[in-house]
């Protein structure tokens, strides 16, 4: 098996590689910069460990393992699909309760996850799975997650449901992409 196709054997040695697939979620925080010029930097970076908390504690409560931190935003991986998307939702919920309840300085963020099978170096991820959970992150609206078609068919039969959002032509793609965004209940 060429190595250079496979992510590392979580718990293995440096050697050992896994071809299975993996879903890669992204988080960014709309908005990010004029934020920071408007309310300053270090109000700006109370913002940011609100949603470092919220992002963690949802990969920890759903089995996914933070990749890298993207300045403002964070990249994750899955062994599932299924926990991809119900991590995307922990972390939405969490955020409109965080708005409900501090209404000053409200935190949006959109969410994009894909699967395939990344190439992983150094403990970090690339590849097109890579590229295309990005794409669909920068595509997302401020609250919304959106999905390739891999990952809502990965997600058959679990009790998710998605918005069919058709094709769309995401940027360094060179044919349109099947997005789906992810419909969960509002937070209570």
């Amino acid at each position: 098996m060429n190595s250079a196709h496979a992510a590392l054997l979580p718990g293995g040695k440096d050697s050992q590689r896994d071809p299975g697939i993996r879903s890669v979620l992204f988080t960014d925080i709309v908005g990010s910069t004029e934020l920071t010029q408007r309310i300053g930097d270090d109000a700006a970076m109370a913002m940011l460990r609100i949603h470092n908390t919220i992002v963690r504690d949802a990969l920890k409560a759903e089995g996914g393992r933070e990749v890298k931190h993207t300045g403002d935003g964070i990249m994750a991986s899955f062994f599932s699909a299924v926990a991809a998307v119900r991590c995307a939702t922990r972390i939405q919920q969490a955020l409109t309760r965080r708005r409900q309840e501090q209404q000053e300085h409200p935190i949006n963020v959109r969410i994009g996850a894909a699967a395939g099978e990344p190439v992983e170096e150094r403990q970090d991820l690339f590849g097109s799975t890579v590229q295309l959970a990005a794409r669909l992150c920068s595509h997302a609206q401020p609250g919304q997650v959106l999905v390739s078609n891999v990952v809502a068919e990965l997600c058959i039969g679990k009790g998710l449901l998605f918005q069919d959002l058709g094709e769309a032509h995401l940027k360094g793609f060179d044919r349109p992409i099947h997005l789906h965004a992810v419909q969960f209940p509002e937070a209570e």
